[in-house]
């Protein structure tokens, strides 16, 4: 399925992309949703384009969008199969112009994910996993991603502003000859992924839609993402659509 369909959704986000980038850099008017987050016109557009883009791909598959409508988990537990996007991820990072930022679809299937792909607008490099394997591509060149083993100095990215976050700084001080990266988005997935962290480990706020491509992009890689018991991520299996704390990392 996905070998058919990964030509035609990387045209669909390379599109949705330059859409987005024209709102690059231009003043916005901002909504705070009901989670403080904020909503922007680059968010709805991408979010209405990859529904529509989806949709006709696959017609028959329910698609959960992080702008979608509360969808609720009596409806939602009845799918099997369903798209999992998160149209515009790092809506922050778009308004504070630092390019970190990035689409983000995934295919759920059984609660995992099976199919995963990262799109970064500013850059225009596609992340995605393809027959169990990782890819990068960059400049119509096709690269295989491969996680690496632990580094030393064991390097770990995290997000912007989560250092505030007192269990991770207990977390950290735990952690031995480490060097930290602060990097936006499903973007810290893709750089474990192509073996340049080891580690992101992520205590805060993050919802299904924020974690599910890039966990499938990284596992393809080699790498693993678990939660504090050590067990694969599942997705839609409760009411709400939060993510448990997860340990993102490279090779063992």
């Amino acid at each position: 399925m996905f070998d058919a369909l990964t030509a035609p959704l990387i045209t669909l986000v390379a599109e949705v992309g330059e859409t987005v980038m024209s709102f690059y850099k231009r003043s916005l008017q901002i909504q705070l949703k009901s989670d403080q987050t904020p909503l922007t016109i680059a968010d709805q557009i991408a979010h209405r384009l990859i529904v529509e883009g989806l949709k006709k791909l696959t017609p028959n598959t329910p698609i959960l969008s992080e702008e979608s409508g509360i969808v609720p988990f009596s409806e939602r537990s009845t799918w099997r199969e369903y798209w999992l996007i998160d149209p515009l991820d790092g809506t922050r990072d778009f308004l504070q112009h630092t390019g970190e930022f990035c689409i983000c679809i995934a295919y759920i299937k059984d609660h995992n994910p099976v199919f995963g792909m990262i799109y970064a607008p500013l850059t225009k490099i596609h992340y995605y996993s393809k027959n169990g394997l990782a890819f990068k591509l960059e400049n119509k060149i096709e690269q295989r991603l491969q996680a690496r083993s632990p580094s030393s100095p064991f390097k770990i990215v995290i997000g912007h502003h989560s250092l505030h976050n007192k269990k991770l700084k207990n977390h950290l001080k735990k952690q031995k000859n480490y060097r930290l990266t602060e990097l936006g988005s499903a973007l810290k997935f893709c750089e474990i992924a192509q073996g340049l962290y080891d580690y992101y480990p992520q205590f805060g706020p993050c919802s299904e839609w924020d974690s599910a491509a890039g966990a499938c992009i990284l596992q393809a890689a080699g790498g693993s993402v678990v939660d504090e018991n050590g067990s694969p991520l599942q997705y839609n299996t409760k009411d709400d659509l939060a993510s448990p704390v997860f340990f993102a990392s490279g090779k063992p």
